[in-house]
């Protein structure tokens, strides 16, 4: 029978890998207690680092319906970034850091459901955040309908000046005639 402590300890991590939107895991091997804590303050607020066990991992993992998907990335030391808002802004805090400190290795991860392997997760980085890519998407709408506005704003105005050129040609025709 398992000790309640540990069954206590995988139905936490069976939430953190439902309830998040990715679960990053990295090796730590080598970092300070220091730079730890300096990792997760880069991490943001919508990111929780965490340290695990491999072997409660790896249950809670199956539990969750992610067995297939993460089982080999739990070799050696583990932690994991349970993200829960903008993955791109978990990813590059955990790039970053990394590229400072060479004892994080990016193993891999779950984002949305799909297994994604470190050099996914650092293209992933590479990306703008939600809110610029939002607002660049914005911003074109807009422009789309303003070229929208002035075409339609512009078929009036034609329909007018042919109308007048039409009636133009017409008065010139009846004083020639």
């Amino acid at each position: 029978m398992a000790r309640p402590d540990k069954a206590a300890a995988v139905a936490e991590l069976k939430e953190e890998f439902e309830s998040s939107q990715g679960a990053v895991l990295t090796e730590y091997r080598g970092l300070s207690v220091a730079q730890v804590s300096q990792l997760r303050r880069s991490l943001g607020q919508n990111a929780r680092f965490r340290i695990v066990k491999n072997t409660l991992s790896k249950i809670a993992a199956t539990e969750a319906g992610l067995d297939d998907q993460v089982q080999d990335l739990f070799e050696g030391p583990s932690a994991i970034a349970f993200v829960r808002g903008d993955v791109v802004e978990a990813a590059k805090g955990l790039r970053d850091f990394a590229k400072g400190n060479s004892p994080l290795v990016i193993k891999g991860g779950v984002i949305d459901g799909k297994l994604m392997s470190p050099e996914q997760i650092t293209q992933l980085a590479d990306l703008e955040s939600r809110e610029v890519l939002l607002a660049k998407m914005a911003g074109a709408l807009k422009a789309k309908q303003g070229q929208a506005a002035r075409l339609f704003q512009a078929l009036p105005l034609k329909a007018v000046r042919l109308a007048q050129a039409l009636h133009d040609k017409r008065s010139d025709e009846g004083a020639e005639g």
